[in-house]
């Protein structure tokens, strides 16, 4: 992604957000020359895919108690 000093200025916590979640790259221009360039860092704990989705799963009521419905199996 490329934009402007000036974009970049009123839009840069954001785009430092998407950077960070996204993993995007964005060059920076200056009069239409790139300047600078946004990339985000390389964790080191990102070693692995081993928990990564700790913390993003969430239990609505209980996850062990007969729905009720039938099933073919059951008959």
């Amino acid at each position: 992604m490329v934009v402007s000093a000036g974009e970049f200025k009123a839009k840069c916590l954001k785009m430092m957000d998407d950077v960070q979640n996204r993993h995007l790259r964005i060059t920076v221009t200056k009069r239409g020359k790139p300047v600078a360039e946004l990339v985000p860092i390389a964790s080191a704990a990102r070693k692995g895919a081993f928990g990564v989705l700790a913390g993003t799963v969430t239990e609505n009521g209980d996850i062990i108690e007969p729905t009720g419905e039938a099933w073919e199996a059951d008959a």
